[in-house]
């Protein structure tokens, strides 16, 4: 394990939590990506994850990339580091779970979006205000139109408005809102849901939602159909899971 200086991390009954401590609102600079994407790389050699969470210390979950490393002479490796993290969250085939509560602006919330699942404490605070200071966000302008459609996402872009947890609840960025206080119960309840199932299961699921993105439908069927019979069906897992229904049982998962 490197050594850490902006981020914490532990990993507890197959699930890995990333925790950005970088005082006092969790401002990305190059160093801190490149903490998170050694985890990362470590992290997606684990077979035996079922979940990843990145949750923030502090008053705000992350508000965005330093500015300074947006200088001429600093940037190209700022833009690197900053697009391999998206890289790698891209490769997982396990959930990852973006906590967020507070400021989650700019680099900030380009990194929640690129998670699989937002859960937002309700005082949280949504945007991409990069326009404010001439820049634009490279990575929410590829992700944004796929999950709010294009118009919302020019809007969210050329406006750099901010938007409450409720708000972006209702354009489809976040999954499920909840009350400050119920906050973190919130997220150990979600994650508990995907704690108990099979890692291979889990991973199965996601491959199967994640390959069929933007494919014709009469491809899809038959190749989703292919994926159940032919690796679902064989995987000691899924056997275990009718066998245990049958047993009136928890299962015991075997990750084969």
């Amino acid at each position: 394990m490197p050594q850490l200086n902006f981020v914490k991390m532990k990993i507890s009954e197959g699930i890995a939590d990333i925790i950005f401590n970088r005082p006092k609102h969790n401002v990305f600079n190059t160093d801190m990506i490149k903490e998170i994407n050694v985890l990362l790389e470590n992290l997606a050699e684990d077979n035996t994850l079922k979940c990843v969470v990145f949750r923030g210390e502090g008053p705000s979950w992350c508000a965005g990339v330093d500015v300074a490393d947006h200088e001429p002479e600093l940037v190209d490796q700022m833009i690197n580091n900053f697009n391999h993290m998206f890289e790698l969250i891209d490769g997982f085939d396990i959930p990852l779970i973006a906590a967020v509560h507070g400021a989650c602006l700019g680099g900030g919330m380009e990194a929640a979006i690129a998670c699989d699942i937002i859960i937002a404490a309700r005082k949280a605070v949504f945007g991409q205000p990069e326009i404010k200071l001439g820049f634009f966000p490279p990575y929410a302008a590829i992700r944004l139109p796929q999950m709010v459609g294009v118009a919302k996402a020019i809007e969210i872009c050329t406006t750099g408005k901010r938007y409450s947890a409720d708000e972006a609840r209702s354009m489809g960025l976040v999954s499920k809102t909840v009350e400050d206080e119920q906050f973190n119960d919130e997220v150990d309840k979600m994650i508990h849901e995907i704690q108990v199932n099979s890692p291979l299961i889990i991973r199965l699921n996601k491959r199967a939602v994640k390959q069929h993105l933007g494919m014709d439908f009469s491809k899809a069927l038959p190749s989703a159909g292919d994926m159940f019979l032919n690796t679902l069906m064989k995987t000691e897992d899924t056997l275990e899971g009718i066998k245990s229904f049958y047993e009136k049982r928890k299962p015991e998962w075997k990750n084969r």
